[in-house]
């Protein structure tokens, strides 16, 4: 089975994406999303030479609601501070020190600051202990690095160990 399906979180990915792209649960588009499911993974394996070992598999849902909280609350924060007046803003960039070693949850945290609107992760030292982050909103840096610890990398910490 192993051999069949080399990473079955993105099989089931790829197949659950490809229905939800498509709008349909028709049997071609079932038998060509599970056709894809089978085929990417396989074809992108020697890609991924290291497979992420989770944890906690929970936590993966904490985390996904509160980033989907997140994503909502951060989209009004944002329309309000771009229709209000422009000194109200507080744009910079800021190192975030990071904690995670992990490669994937390091991914997984600059992915994550990414989709959040008002944020943007555009860089990781060499060692990757400092992860760039460019916040609209940063009137207190040390505030928003202590936010993104405590909401995002406690718990991708949490996963990946």
């Amino acid at each position: 089975m192993k051999r069949l399906l080399p990473s079955p979180l993105i099989s089931a990915t790829v197949l659950l994406l490809w229905l939800l792209l498509n709008n349909t649960v028709a049997p071609g588009q079932v038998l060509l999303g599970a056709v894809l499911a089978v085929a990417i993974p396989r074809l992108t394996a020697g890609l991924r030479p290291d497979q992420p070992r989770i944890r906690r598999p929970l936590t993966i849902v904490r985390l996904g609601l509160t980033v989907l909280w997140d994503i909502v609350v951060a989209n009004l924060q944002v329309a309000i501070r771009i229709l209000g007046p422009e000194r109200r803003l507080s744009p910079r960039f800021f190192w975030l020190p990071l904690d995670i070693r992990d490669p994937h949850g390091i991914a997984a945290l600059a992915g994550i600051i990414t989709m959040t609107p008002g944020t943007l992760s555009s860089d990781l030292t060499p060692d990757r202990r400092y992860l760039l982050v460019h916040a609209l909103d940063a009137s207190d840096p040390q505030q928003v690095c202590e936010e993104i610890k405590r909401r995002y990398e406690a718990p991708l910490m949490e996963i990946y160990g």
